[in-house]
């Protein structure tokens, strides 16, 4: 460490936060805007060599989006609102007894209030070779320039090992600067949290469509390496191997609560500081906001929408404002590689007694699935290709839609009659085996097709050949995809 020195120690109490993310910068104007800049003099400490930027917006990196472009604050209101911005320097040490933070520079900051908004870190596999030359992970600017570095000059083929968004937003970066793309999920279908197995199916079609390789229900092994030390390809857990001379890890994150726990703040048994519905810890001086905590809910929400609700209500808390985080919805609507992907309320179906309409269109990669409640309210759904209708099925959500399930799914013009006393099946017991029951309903496939009567089990929903719909009941099945 270098020269220690003490700041904070003056006449207004001071707020240190620790991390410039996202939901570090929400949380900085949300401060703003409550007037609490003016009362208070705000220490920031970030790792990164540069303020908070769009992570959700990295990818446009490779297509041309400079950094500065993607940066969420300037120097204007950094300076407007006289905060202390240090970058490059983060936390190493919180000592709640004598309330200081000491920063990697050996500076040490004493606090009134402490926020924790330190995000997650990528999860890398604990498997042979995964720190050889030419491994990286896909979090930061820095992986990025990385990443481009290393694939205009050593490499040709590149592998990802992970098919959810950052995956895939990944497998499309590698494809853009020349190198042939692998992606590689031990789920047995890509973006296994947001879609089930037939929009899973849509998805595949698509990306394989672009030029991208998919390997999915197989994990990675071993990173082989040559003689150098640089990766040469991958063996996989079904006994194939893969040649590749760069590999992204994208399988996942993991809440970066080290610095909580050693200064002894409680945190989830898988990880996230815990908070309480206004995110502040045990500790009345400490708050924890974002990717980094573990919610009253017992969650830890990835998330940026939940993120910037927690910045917002650490703030109001720290005004005397009454304010709390009890939850997030979940409801994601996502571009990949140009493709629409969108999910909502219990999009998988897991409502007892609930029925999945389905329209699925192989010819235009397109998968739409309703799921509909005992009374006929819309419980959630997966849209995958086309999602123009996300923003007013959300709002649908938990009520009667005015028209039927086929004409919010279909094309224009292609809906069919909806019964309107709908028949379903008793949930069977759990000794039973999984059945699909004759009675469950099936809509016209197309407005040039004949309905036909065609029951699913959910444990294989897959999409008809050109444009379909169907619906099925999911008591009909013990398994959920």
């Amino acid at each position: 460490m270098s020269t220690t020195a003490l700041v904070g120690t003056g006449h207004r109490p001071t707020i240190v936060l620790v991390g410039h993310g996202m939901v570090g910068q929400r949380f900085l104007e949300a401060l703003a805007e409550r007037g609490l800049t003016a009362t208070h003099r705000v220490v920031v400490l970030c790792e990164e060599p540069r303020p908070a930027y769009d992570r959700v917006q990295l990818t446009s990196y490779f297509s041309g989006t400079t950094p500065d472009e993607l940066s969420m604050t300037d120097a204007e209101f950094i300076t407007e609102h006289g905060i202390d911005l240090r970058l490059g320097d983060p936390a190493e040490t919180v000592d709640r007894e004598a309330r200081t933070v000491t920063a990697r520079s050996g500076l040490v900051i004493a606090y009134d209030t402490l926020v924790l908004a330190t995000g997650s870190y990528p999860f890398v596999p604990p498997v042979p070779g995964k720190d050889a030359e030419g491994c990286f992970v896909y979090r930061t600017i820095e992986d990025l320039l990385a990443i481009e570095a290393y694939a205009k000059s050593r490499a040709t083929t590149g592998a990802v090992v992970g098919g959810g968004l950052l995956g895939l937003e990944a497998a499309g970066a590698l494809k853009g600067l020349g190198l042939t793309s692998h992606i590689v999920e031990f789920a047995p279908r890509l973006m296994p949290v947001q879609v089930d197995a037939g929009g899973g199916a849509a998805l595949l079609r698509t990306i394989e469509d672009m030029g991208l390789t998919v390997h999915t229900g197989t994990g990675t092994q071993e990173i082989v390496t040559g003689d150098d030390g640089a990766v040469t390809g991958m063996k996989l857990s079904d006994g194939s191997e893969l040649a590749t001379d760069l590999v992204v890890f994208s399988a996942g994150v993991r809440p970066r609560d080290q610095l909580a726990r050693d200064c002894g703040l409680p945190v989830g048994e898988r990880g996230g500081i815990a908070v309480d519905a206004q995110c502040r810890t045990e500790d009345p001086h400490v708050f924890a906001i974002g990717e980094c905590a573990l919610a009253a809910d017992g969650r830890v929400y990835g998330l940026v929408a939940p993120g910037y609700e927690m910045a917002e209500t650490a703030a109001a808390t720290i005004a005397s404002a009454d304010s709390s985080f009890t939850g997030a919805d979940l409801s994601t609507k996502l571009k990949l590689l140009g493709v629409d992907v969108a999910s909502f309320g219990d999009a998988h179906g897991a409502t007892a007694g609930c029925l999945d309409v389905v329209y699925a269109d192989s010819r235009s990669g397109t998968y739409k699935k309703l799921v509909i409640g005992r009374d006929g309210e819309l419980l959630g759904g997966i849209l995958v290709g086309d999602a123009d209708a996300y923003g007013t099925l959300r709002a649908l959500t938990g009520s009667v839609p005015p028209v039927s399930p086929e004409q919010l799914v279909l094309p224009a013009g292609g809906a069919a009659a909806w019964p309107s006393d709908p028949p379903r099946c008793p949930t069977p017991p759990s000794s039973a085996p999984a059945t699909t029951s004759p009675r469950a309903r099936s809509a016209a496939r197309s407005p040039s097709t004949p309905a036909r009567r065609s029951p699913r089990s959910r444990s294989a929903p897959r999409p008809v050949p050109g444009a379909g719909v169907a619906s099925r009941s999911s008591a009909s099945s013990s398994t959920t995809s």
